[in-house]
């Protein structure tokens, strides 16, 4: 059993400390095997800022992470900055690659950067990232579940998420599921789903679009609270390459991240497609 924990929108600048520290109980509980921090890293770019998230992501128990720039984590005020080093605050504090790969026997997780300095909030994934991807995705194993993470959504279940949707989704959509990818990770739009997107266009396999809500900001959106993605994937039950995807909710009176809803997934295998999906209440049967 491999476990993947979706961190996305954290925000640090506008961080609750109470759900900071609630964050960390439920990683160092849990052990995932990778943290994923799907961009918005910051609220302003600031070095403070990263430094604030660099300080949490060294108190994740010694966890992988693959983080990816969100639009926040470009300067915003600071034109000269934002025009001529757009990333030099994230790169001191996380590295000089923006679109990082982990690999491991049962995952291959391949990190995009869909910020452009040139737009405000819309993200984009160029023919050429779509491509390098593919190709990523062309050699990953039977055995790993195959994973491309996006700041910008893919899809959306709100007709007002359709501006925050990303450019070239589509291309890029029946593109990595030609070269078998299994899910799209997501944040940017502080809204937790998982859709399948088989049901929305005629592509090669079933793929899932796979969205977190904000993991410890103050900016949550209507009545969702802080929230994160727990995956757990199974390569080696007999029926088949299975994945669960748990939504993590923060309880207030508990000051405890509990889980709230699951996700379950019938993967194919490398060279066939099956869509069954189930979606049930956590700790239903």
């Amino acid at each position: 059993m491999t476990l993947l924990l979706q961190i996305s929108d954290p925000h640090f600048g506008t961080e609750r400390p109470d759900v900071v520290e609630a964050l960390l109980q439920l990683a160092a509980r849990e052990q995932p095997d990778l943290a994923v921090l799907s961009g918005d890293i910051t609220q302003r770019a600031r070095r403070s800022q990263f430094a604030a998230a660099r300080a949490f992501v060294d108190r994740l128990c010694a966890t992988p992470t693959l983080v990816i720039p969100g639009n926040h984590d470009i300067p915003l005020f600071n034109l000269f900055a934002r025009v001529l080093h757009p990333y030099a605050n994230h790169r001191r504090v996380f590295g000089a690659d923006l679109e990082p790969v982990f690999e491991s026997r049962e995952l291959l997780v391949i990190g995009l950067n869909t910020t452009r300095r040139a737009r405000h909030t819309d993200g984009e994934v160029s023919t050429e990232q779509i491509e390098r991807a593919a190709q990523r995705l062309e050699r990953a194993t039977p055995l790993q579940l195959r994973v491309v993470v996006t700041h910008h959504p893919v899809a959306s279940v709100a007709a007002e998420d359709t501006r925050n949707l990303l450019h070239g989704r589509e291309h890029a959509i029946r593109r990595w599921a030609q070269a078998g990818a299994d899910l799209i990770l997501g944040g940017h739009i502080h809204l937790p789903y998982v859709l399948p997107l088989a049901s929305r266009m005629d592509i090669a396999r079933p793929v899932w679009a796979v969205q977190a809500g904000t993991a410890v900001s103050t900016r949550i959106r209507g009545q969702i609270p802080n929230s994160v993605n727990l995956i757990r994937y199974d390569a080696s039950d007999p029926n088949g390459r299975k994945a669960v995807v748990a939504r993590y909710d923060y309880d207030e009176n508990g000051n405890a991240f509990v889980p709230v809803l699951e996700h379950a997934l019938d993967l194919p295998s490398t060279d066939e497609a099956r869509s069954p999906v189930s979606v049930r209440a956590a700790g239903s049967s």
